[in-house]
């Protein structure tokens, strides 16, 4: 599914789009999962471990922006980034021991999905060595008008920008001025339903609100080498080690000589990235009214 081309496109720019991976039974089972899920959200009207609800969230209304760790929630979601496709292409572009770091499904609701602002997954994140990207699997016909994910080809390799406010705690986004010509050169992540992207742990990205009439939803997954260690730390082993995709349990960290900003001290408003970067005092894109 992946040639030497691909590959040698993703070391040089940090992203490739590989189209179509998920087959149509699959993607028509996911949207199924992911409308019982919205519809389960009326039962709250408060953030939950499952649940990061769009503003004007009401059980009449269900209006959710974010399912949270959905490998936790449905074993779909588990299987989708361990199938064979997926590790086929991870393995040739990380190598052959793999870790899941995290997952979530980022949903753009038509005419007012919540947008997100420019970042890099690797200032939430760092670890020991950089061998680490994040799959976006389209679940909707992504095109210019339904708020694609937008990546800046080439900034895996350079600088990682400060992602602190004023206040000196960590923001989740960056200056946009700070970033202005790396914003003109972002391209997007567009196909159709069923294709992946796949981005650089430190390319800089982020997406607009959703002012079509129709959905982009964007179920996200964070892999990692497994010899990629966590410089928070590892609060539990075994944990850690039921993340792993392919390959056995690492105890020797590899080390590189890769830049890093620690996400402390941590934002006032804690939570999904919605709410880290909602204390923000500077953005790029519009919202929602």
């Amino acid at each position: 599914m992946l040639s030497e081309d691909d590959v040698r496109a993703y070391q040089r720019d940090g992203l490739i789009v590989v189209p179509e991976v998920l087959g149509p039974e699959t993607l028509a089972e996911v949207r199924k999962v992911v409308a019982e899920l919205v519809a389960a959200s009326s039962s709250t009207t408060v953030h939950t471990d499952v649940y990061d609800l769009e503003p004007g969230h009401t059980a009449e209304s269900p209006r959710v922006r974010r399912i949270k760790a959905p490998h936790k929630v449905h074993k779909l979601f588990d299987d989708i980034v361990r199938s064979a496709p997926v590790i086929d292409i991870l393995t040739k572009l990380i190598g052959p021991g793999l870790r899941l770091h995290g997952s979530k499904l980022n949903m753009k609701s038509a005419h007012f999905g919540s947008p997100v602002e420019w970042h890099q997954d690797w200032a939430f994140y760092p670890h020991t060595n950089d061998d680490i990207l994040a799959i976006g699997v389209l679940l909707d016909d992504t095109d210019l008008i339904n708020g694609p994910m937008l990546v800046t080809p080439c900034t895996h390799t350079g600088e990682v920008w400060n992602h602190h406010g004023e206040d000196g705690r960590f923001a989740g986004l960056i200056d946009p001025d700070v970033v202005k010509d790396e914003i003109g050169r972002a391209i997007p992540c567009m196909g159709k339903a069923g294709s992946m992207s796949f981005h650089h742990v430190r390319a800089l990205h982020g997406s607009a609100l959703n002012t079509s009439d129709r959905p982009r939803n964007l179920l996200l997954y964070e892999v990692a080498a497994s010899d990629a260690w966590p410089l928070a730390g590892v609060k539990d082993f075994d944990e850690f080690n039921s993340r792993l995709l392919t390959g056995d349990p690492v105890t020797v960290p590899r080390m590189t000589a890769v830049p890093v900003r620690m996400p402390l001290p941590p934002p006032a408003r804690q939570g999904s990235i919605y709410e880290t970067q909602s204390a923000a005092k500077k953005s790029y894109f519009g919202r929602a009214a």
